[in-house]
Parts: C-alpha cells; structure tokens; sequence
C-alpha cells in the first residue's frame, strides 16, 4: 500500500511540476511599463536567457511580441523543476507607434528595457 501512495505522490508532483513550469510560460516574464520623455518604456525581468534567444516584435495591431528559449540542462537527478523554458508573451500597447520608430532594447543582467518612441510625440533636443 506504501508503495502505491509513494508512486502516486510521485506522479502527482511531476504533473504539479509541468503545470506550473506551464503557468509561469504563460505569464513571464513580469512586465513594468511607463511613459518616460515622449517614450514607452517597458521594463521585463528575463534572467537567465541569452539575448540571442530572445526576440521583440511589434505587431500590426499595436501588440507587443517577446518570445525567448533556453535549454536547462542538468547532469544530477532532479527533484524540482518550475523555471521556465521559453516564454511568449503578448501585450497591447496603450499608446500608438510609428511605423518606422527606432526602437531601443538593452539586455542587461537579466532585465529587458525597452524604449519605444510615441507616435505624436516629438523630443526637443535643446543645445
């Protein structure tokens, strides 16, 4: 009968484990976004990924695009596993971007930033 309950116990905490590595997939990575100099910044804390895996789009619709994978790989046996492994996160932006903005990301120390130029807004370069 223990054995029963211990194989249980194990399946129900491997599929808890997928399920959660699964809900963090869906609502990573946590997002700041604010208005700062007649720019959108959006702040998202990706620790973790390589900036060449991880991709930013602007989509016709006004929607915001990141997408990023990585591989975790592990020799040892593994008891607990809920960091995720890729991320696609999709977000509608509140203000509207020109088509040909220039569009500024960093990735720093596991931090995106993003600057995003307003349509309509227009900096003043003061000499």
């Amino acid at each position: 009968m223990a054995l029963a309950i211990d194989v249980i116990t194990r399946e129900v905490s491997k599929r808890l484990e997928e399920l959660t590595r699964g809900f963090y997939e869906v609502i990573s990575p946590p997002i700041d976004m604010y208005e700062e100099g007649g720019e959108l910044v959006i702040v998202a804390d990706m620790p973790g990924f390589d900036k060449d895996k991880i991709n930013v789009r602007i989509m016709a619709d006004n929607t915001l695009a990141i997408s990023a994978e990585r591989e975790i790989k592990t020799t040892q046996p593994v008891y607990l596993a809920q960091r995720p492994k890729k991320i696609e996160k999709r977000i509608r932006l509140p203000v509207k971007v020109p088509k040909d903005a220039e569009i500024i990301g960093k990735y720093e120390n596991g931090i995106l930033t993003l600057r995003i130029p307003i349509e309509g807004r227009v900096k003043v370069k003061i000499e």
